[in-house]
């Protein structure tokens, strides 16, 4: 989209189609008028726009596609009033879009590296716009695993698009749930579970990271054991970003704003600034 068109106002996005993902989770899958691509790097997000009410920024739950529709994965926020009403949208109404926003993932960075993706809870919705990226150019990319950890079966989202890429001989999946119920027979046990079975090379290793704040330093304790670089490491931080702009400041994180020079971060950059993570 143009800058004055796309980042400054909204652009009216037809939903094209909703998925449930879960008791407060759905999926939007939408269109540009004209076909016009959102023109997004996977890790970036949009502001959506509900007129009288408000903005939200979401991140974008899918790669670019040229026949120009995108998805975003909503979750519904206890008192929010944005998220209320993007659930009460149908196939057929509108959603205004603005962006895309902030820094994505350095795809060509990682080309002919191995990929270690982690995703832990709702962290899966920005990271499955890098999954799908990866995997449409799979043959530029080294081994690639997936760690993906939620607090039960029942918060496993895309169940389907999980169990594909468990399938896929080039792609190792790892999951585990924290409170299992009894149909479950994978799994159990924090994300930093699954460490134990990983036989990585560091020097040729780039990792993701994304997930709840309170994942991070235990995940990134675990990437120093298995020596990956910090400069190797990549971060999403989404931390109370609402602007977009850099004009708010409510997502400064020592002299960077999430909104704007991330969200994705590398952890060294991250690691610099006290109490970041």
């Amino acid at each position: 989209m143009s800058e004055n068109q796309g980042v400054y106002v909204p652009v009216n996005a037809k939903i094209l189609a909703v998925q449930s993902l879960g008791e407060h989770e759905a999926m939007f899958c939408c269109a540009l008028p004209g076909g016009k691509s959102l023109g997004h790097q996977p890790g970036q997000f949009v502001q959506v726009t509900i007129p009288t009410v408000g903005t939200a920024p979401i991140s974008v739950a899918s790669a670019s596609h040229d026949d120009g529709y995108f998805e975003i994965a909503v979750r519904k926020v206890p008192d929010g009033e944005v998220t209320t009403i993007i659930h009460e949208r149908q196939a057929g109404d509108v959603l205004g879009i603005r962006g895309p926003y902030g820094t994505g993932f350095p795809l060509d960075e990682y080309k002919g590296k191995d990929l270690l993706l982690i995703a832990g809870g709702i962290g899966l919705f920005p990271l499955r716009s890098l999954i799908q990226a990866v995997l449409n150019e799979r043959d530029q990319y080294g081994d690639v695993t997936i760690l993906f950890g939620t607090n039960s079966p029942e918060e496993r989202y895309f169940p389907d698009e999980l169990e594909a890429w468990d399938r896929r001989p080039d792609v190792t999946l790892l999951e585990t749930v924290v409170r299992p119920n009894k149909e479950w027979q994978g799994r159990t046990g924090l994300i930093t579970t699954l460490f134990k079975e990983l036989d990585v090379h560091p020097s040729n290793t780039v990792a993701i990271v994304v997930g709840p704040p309170i994942m991070y330093k235990f995940v990134c304790e675990e990437l120093v054991n298995l020596r990956i670089p910090e400069e190797q490491t990549w971060v999403s931080l989404e931390r109370n970003m609402h602007c977009a702009i850099n004009k708010c400041g409510h997502c400064q994180i020592g002299p960077y704003y999430c909104c704007e020079d991330g969200p994705v971060f590398r952890l060294d950059v991250i690691n610099a600034i006290p109490g970041a993570i």
